[in-house]
C-alpha cells in the first residue's frame, strides 16, 4: 500500500511539472506592452480601452460585437444599438475637447488573463442562440487623467468569425452575462499565460 501511495505521489508531481512546462502561446504585444487585436480575448479588451484613450471610433466599432438577435424580446438588441451609437458620439465629443475629461482613461496600466465565467449558462446560451464560439471576461486596469485609476471588467465573445469582440454593454443581455459582476477579482497577469514577444 505504501508503494502504491508513493507511486501516486510521484506521478502527481510528474504531471504537475509537465503542466507547468507546457509551451505557452506566443503573443506579440503593442508598443505600450499590452495585447492588441482580436486573436486573443485580452487583445480585444485592451483595444476597447485604447479606443477610449485614443478617441478612436474605428477601433471601437471594429472591436465591439456587432448587433445580434435571437434572444427573447427585442429590448436588449435595440438598447445595444442605441448604446453603440451613443458611445461613438461620446468618443467624438471627447476628441473635440481642448482638455480631456478628468475621469477619462489616460493609458492602460494592468491587464489580467482572460477567465471563463463560473456559470455554464452564458457560454451555452451564446453557442445555442447566437452561434458564438466562446465567452470570457478580462479585467483591465487603466490610469485616469485625474491621477486615479479604474478597473474595467470586460465581457469578451469569440464570434463565428473566430475573432474576439467585446460586449461593452453586457447588461442588455443577461443570458450572456449572468454572474459576470459576481466573479472574484482576477489575480493572474496576462503575461503569465503567454510567451510575450515585442
Amino acid at each position: 500500500m505504501k508503494k502504491l501511495s508513493a507511486i501516486v505521489c510521484i506521478l502527481t508531481v510528474i504531471l504537475c511539472s509537465a503542466a507547468d512546462t507546457a509551451p505557452k502561446a506566443k503573443l506579440k504585444v503593442a508598443a505600450d506592452g499590452f495585447p492588441s487585436g482580436q486573436d486573443t480575448p485580452e487583445g480585444a479588451a485592451c483595444d476597447l480601452a485604447r479606443a477610449f484613450v485614443d478617441h478612436d471610433v474605428a477601433l471601437f466599432t471594429k472591436t465591439c460585437i456587432q448587433p445580434y438577435s435571437g434572444e427573447t424580446g427585442k429590448k436588449g438588441p435595440a438598447d445595444y444599438v442605441k448604446f453603440l451609437a451613443d458611445k461613438v458620439a461620446e468618443i467624438k465629443t471627447e476628441a473635440g475637447k481642448k482638455e480631456p475629461s478628468p475621469g477619462g482613461p489616460k493609458s492602460l496600466g494592468k491587464v489580467f488573463a482572460a477567465r471563463h465565467l463560473s456559470k455554464n449558462g452564458p457560454a451555452s446560451a451564446g453557442y445555442a442562440i447566437f452561434g458564438f464560439r466562446d465567452i470570457m471576461f478580462v479585467d483591465v486596469g487603466v490610469f485616469l487623467h485625474n491621477g486615479g485609476h479604474a478597473l474595467i471588467r470586460t465581457l469578451v465573445i469569440k464570434d463565428s468569425d473566430r475573432k474576439w469582440h467585446v460586449h461593452p454593454m453586457p447588461s442588455v443581455s443577461p443570458l450572456l452575462s449572468d454572474g459576470l459582476n459576481d466573479e472574484s477579482a482576477s489575480k493572474q497577469d496576462f503575461s503569465e499565460v503567454y510567451e510575450i514577444q515585442k
